[in-house]
């Protein structure tokens, strides 16, 4: 369809999405996210919405920033890692402990979900801030890195807001 300066419309569909396996197919993207103890985010990702998990687990963990601690050094990585069952493959388990992480995955068809909710909810309380931010609900933006952006001005306000309390 052209508009009144012959000028058309763009494609649908922009950069890093992918149809919603739960959503009838419509395409859209997914935000990963790896927060401290007390849910801060460190590092955030975003994919299409048909790509696995377990794929953004290793950009996510090489994109978490330098840690000042109370004394020493700076942490370079952190000591443990918790995930669901979506994280649980060998090669990632071999990673995370050849960067001496150490981790707490759930495994397929033996834990149960009981155990990991403890420290799941930081994770689910966390997403829930940034659902709270209207442009992140829906996205708008056909770039990635512009959606990204976005994303990270949101993990920075809810910084904000938990550091000014």
């Amino acid at each position: 369809m052209r508009d009144r300066l012959g000028e058309h419309e763009g494609p649908e569909k922009g950069e890093l999405t992918g149809p919603n396996p739960v959503d009838r197919g419509k395409y859209g993207s997914k935000i990963h996210l790896i927060t401290e103890r007390t849910g801060l985010p460190l590092s955030v990702g975003i994919s299409g919405a048909n790509v696995h998990d377990s794929q953004a687990l290793i950009p996510l963990v090489q994109g978490i920033p330098p840690i000042r601690s109370r004394r020493g050094r700076r942490r370079r990585r952190p000591g443990k890692l918790h995930g669901d069952k979506g994280y649980d493959y060998n090669h990632l388990r071999r990673w995370l402990r050849d960067r001496r992480i150490t981790p707490r995955i759930a495994r397929k068809g033996t834990d149960s979900s009981q155990r990991l909710g403890r420290h799941r909810w930081t994770i689910e309380r966390t997403m829930a801030w940034l659902a709270g931010c209207r442009r992140l609900h829906r996205r708008y933006e056909r770039k990635a890195v512009h959606f990204l952006a976005f994303t990270s001005i949101a993990c920075t306000l809810i910084c904000y807001r938990r550091l000014a309390k």
